[in-house]
Formats: C-alpha cells, structure tokens, sequence
C-alpha cells in the first residue's frame, strides 16, 4: 500500500514538474522569442552580405571526321577525335596549363587577390577548390556519347564565363600548338630521311656508272688485246706461208732449169721433145693428178718469186685481216662509255628519285595548322549563371531561425534550472552548522 502511494507520489511529481517546466518556458516566452529573432536577423544579416558565389561550365565533344581527314589522308600523323579531347581533358585538368592561364591572364582574377598573398597562394586557393573537370563516369556503361567538360565556382566581380571559355580556348590553343609540333618533327624527320635516301641514290648511282664504264673499258681492251695477237698470229702466218712459197718456187726453178723448161709445158709435152711438131695434131691430157709446179717454166717461176720477194705486206692476201682490223677500228672508241659520260643530268635515270621529289614538294608545302582549325567541338559555351549557387539566403533564415529556437529555449531552460537550484542551496547552507555541531557533539 505504501508502495502504491509511493509510485503514485512520483508519477504526480513528474507530471508537476514536467507542467512546471512547460511552464517555466511560457513564462520566458518572450526570452526565447528575443534570441530565436537576434540569431534569425544574424543569419539573415549574414546571408544578404556574404559573398554570392557562381558556377559556370563549358562541355567539349569530339569534332567531326571530316576535320582530321585531310590530314590523315596524308599518311604523316594519325589523329583519333577521341584521342584528342582526351588530351585536351588532361591540358585541362593540368596544373601547369592553369598556371600558365592564370599568369597570362592575371585580369580576370584581380577580384580574388588579397593583401599579404601571393600570386602562387593565390592561384593555389583557386586551383584546389574552384576548377572541376567534368567527364562521363567509367563505372556507368550507358553513356552516349564521349565529352570533356570544365566546371567553374567564383565569386562575385570574377568573370566566370570569361575564365572557362578563356581557359579551354587556351588549352585548345596549346594542344594544337603541340600537335603541330609534333607534325613538324615527323615532316623533318621524313624530309630528313628521303634526302639521305637522295643522297645515297645519287652516290650509287654514280659507283653503279663508274662501275659499268670500268667494265665496258676493260672487256674493250681485253677484246683489243686479243684481237691484236690474232692479227699478229694471222700475219706471221701469211709471212711464213709467203716465205713457203718462195722456197717451192726456188726448188721448181731448179729443176726447170735442169729439164730445160722455160715456158710452161705437161708431162706429155716432154714425151713429145725429141719428135718432129705436126701441124695438124691437136693433144688434149686427162689427168687426175696435180702437176709439178716446175712444169710452169722457169720464166713464170721466176717472175712469182720475185714478185713474192717484193711484196711489203701479206694482209690483202687474206680477208679475215680486214675483218680483224675492222674490229680493231670500231674498239678505239665506245659509244656506250661516252654517252655514260657525257650525261648531263644523272637524276633523269634515278628510278625512284622522280616519287621522291615528289613526296619532299608535298611535304614542304603541308601547313599543319590549316589542317588543324577544329580540334574539338564546342558542345556548350560557359554562360554567365541567373542566380548564385551559395549562399542559399531562404535556407540561411530557415536554419538560423531554428537555430535560434533551440538557443532560446535552452537559454530558458538553464534559468528555470538556476532559478530552482537556488533556494535549494540556500536552504542546504543554512543547515551546514547546525548538523556540523551536533556531529561535534556526538563524538
């Protein structure tokens, strides 16, 4: 029974207090009112005269074919439109190319100087928070199409759109200059290489002539060499047949003298000497057999041999004489070798120097950068924003004026607090001495 009264006493003590308390507060109504509309009018003081903030963004996609076409139909560089905005991306996203913007263009960014700061912190604070690079996310598959995109948060009195399109222009611009660059250096190294392949042309060429001028020479002269021995061998021939001559007439002219022959007879005709000559008597010899030549008498004899032993020279006597000197004739000079040397121009008989010449004209007259106008398309041009992103003045309000709320009525709270606890420990001082004796008593 006392129990039940207990927990009815307490449940009645926490339902006074709780109504006290509810109390307490309505009577500090106003206290709380007065905070919650100071920390409200803060807020909203702060929200109307903190800096406004903005964001602007710029999205690039890839060009069309038509753009790298020409310059790939040339078969010097190979551009992939994706590969390009790919690289413009990452000229984006690089801290030098920033820095280098920012340098340049220290105008758009007088708004963002501060005193005691300088151009490297400056730029530092910018890089890390204001600058976000924009791109499709790897992890999702459904993308449509492939971009690059540069985001850009900055306060009022920046020219924000200014600074995004400066920005990508100027990364653009150096991408272009690269790739030009790079154009260049493989232009030069082609150039570079088809003269060296000119040059070594030309000086095989001029081995390959030489080389065939030699050979012609020498198989001349070997030719003119041994035609000479055989004319010589041909004449010492006809020499010593001459000389063979000579002797067998020498021999005939003997014996005629001997048979007393002097004009030309047969065999029968000798029979015939020692018999009286009839008139009409006509002889005619049939003989398979070659007659002496001393049967021709020694006046035809003598006046041979005496003609052979006048003669100065045997080379009429046989035909291949003339021919050999024919031939002779025609090696004291080749037309070949001269024609070979008398050209005028070696290049016109190089076979390939002609495609060469060609490609090196080409190459020369390729100008990278009207082949590179259009790196990338401009799908959306950064625009100056219609309102601030931060800060956001309603939620400012809202926020401070729960905030205020919740300060005011715990600034009530802790007085209804301080005012209960007060005459608690009054009454607690009070009694300290008396229970202080009494203790002193006791012992």
């Amino acid at each position: 029974m006392n129990a039940r009264v207990s927990h009815g006493s307490e449940t009645n003590s926490d339902e006074i207090d709780l109504f006290a308390l509810i109390n307490s507060l309505w009577l500090q109504r106003w206290l709380i009112v007065s905070v919650m509309a100071l920390v409200t009018i803060v807020a909203g003081t702060y929200a109307l005269l903190a800096t406004p903030y903005y964001q602007t963004q710029s999205v690039l996609k890839p060009t069309s074919l038509k753009s790298f076409d020409q310059l790939n139909l040339t078969g010097v560089y190979k551009v992939d439109r994706d590969q390009v905005l790919k690289r413009i991306g990452i000229s984006l996203e690089s801290y030098s190319t920033r820095y280098a913007f920012f340098h340049d263009h220290a105008a758009l960014f007088q708004a963002l100087e501060q005193p005691g700061m300088t151009v490297e912190q400056a730029f530092e604070r910018l890089n890390a928070s204001a600058f976000n690079i924009l791109k499709p996310d790897a992890k999702k598959a459904d993308s449509l199409s492939n971009y690059v995109g540069l985001s850009f948060v900055y306060p009022e009195g920046v020219d924000g759109p200014a600074v995004v399109n400066g920005l990508i222009t100027y990364a653009v611009e150096q991408e272009r200059t690269r790739i030009a660059a790079e154009i260049d250096t493989l232009v030069a190294n082609r150039l570079n290489k088809l003269k060296s392949q000119i040059a070594a042309a030309r000086i095989g060429y001029e081995a390959d002539k030489q080389s065939k001028i030699a050979e012609l020479l020498e198989a001349d002269s070997v030719k003119r060499a041994n035609l000479l021995d055989e004319l010589a061998g041909l004449r010492q021939q006809l020499k010593l047949r001459r000389q063979n001559r000579i002797m067998q007439l020498t021999e005939a002219i003997m014996i005629a003298e001997q048979l007393n022959i002097h004009k030309p007879a047969t065999p029968s005709s000798m029979r015939d000497l020692g018999e009286p000559a009839a008139s009409n008597l006509i002889r005619t010899e049939v003989t398979n057999q070659q007659i002496p030549l001393y049967f021709m008498g020694t006046e035809a004899l003598g006046a041979e041999r005496k003609a052979l032993r006048a003669r100065t020279s045997d080379d009429f006597t046989d035909a291949k004489v003339g021919e050999l000197e024919k031939q002779l004739r025609m090696l004291r000079s080749n037309r070949e070798v001269e024609a070979l040397r008398q050209r005028a121009n070696d290049d016109l008989f190089l076979d390939k120097l002609a495609k060469w010449e060609e490609e090196i004209s080409y190459l020369q007259e390729l100008k990278p950068d009207l082949l590179l106008l259009e790196l990338v398309d401009v799908d959306q041009p950064a625009v100056s924003p219609l309102s601030p992103i931060k800060p956001k003045k309603l939620l400012i309000v809202v926020l401070g004026l729960v905030l205020g709320l919740m300060l005011g009525v715990f600034i009530a709270l802790v007085r209804s607090m301080m005012t209960r606890l007060k005459p608690l420990s009054l009454t607690i001082l009070n009694q300290l001495p008396v229970e202080h004796a009494g203790h002193k008593l006791v012992q």
